[in-house]
């Protein structure tokens, strides 16, 4: 099981959000307890109030915070990229690869908390979760109108790559054989193959 990072200070939201993580990979959302984030995170269940109203405001601030940053890692890593979409979708699946991998306990918890949020929680974050698949598409979609794509199938495609990222923090164990690293550089391979992209010289 991944290990969250541990909380950075005594008190504060941070280490309140850092004692839910740990929490709910471990039990899940509803299994766990105001009083079991409270002990880990070494507060009173009334500080935490102090800060979060309810657990699922908890939930919905872990799940904001995840999705702002793994959008700004994957919008990073295109804005640094050279200009073809093949170099823009390598280094967008190197970064989003990354982020299930270094990030596992929360991408787990994004990826099986969803229909745990209320409504309009779930909307913030499924509005979030469209904003990521865009900019997939939009390189995807780039690359096959270039002629540097040859898939005729650029929405399934995007989706299908999209999923591999998601997969790899359901099995991934840090400390393995394999580093983040190298997992990085076989999934961006895998991804330009689903979007036959053409070889490189």
């Amino acid at each position: 099981m991944a290990r969250p990072a541990k909380a950075p200070t005594r008190g504060g939201k941070a280490v309140i959000v850092t004692s839910a993580v740990a929490n709910f990979t471990e039990r899940g959302y509803h299994g766990t307890s105001m009083r079991d984030i409270a002990r880990d995170a070494d507060v009173t269940v009334a500080s935490i109030y102090h800060h979060f109203p309810s657990k699922q405001d908890i939930l919905q601030e872990l799940m904001r915070r995840t999705m702002g940053d793994v959008l700004a890692a994957t919008r990073a890593a295109i804005e640094t990229a050279g200009p073809s979409a093949t170099e823009r979708l390598g280094a967008l699946m190197v970064a989003w690869v990354a982020f299930h991998t270094e990030r596992q306990a929360e991408a787990l918890i994004g990826a099986s908390e969803l229909r745990s949020l209320d409504d309009v929680g779930r909307a913030e974050v499924v509005a979030l979760r469209d904003e990521q698949e865009a900019l997939f598409r939009e390189v995807v979609d780039h690359g096959v109108t270039s002629g540097e794509f040859s898939t005729p199938y650029p929405r399934e495609a995007v989706r299908a790559v999209i999923e591999m990222g998601y997969s790899i923090a359901s099995w991934y164990r840090l400390g393995g054989t394999t580093s983040p690293e190298t997992m990085a550089e076989r999934y961006r391979e895998l991804a330009l193959a689903t979007v036959r992209a053409a070889p490189t010289t």
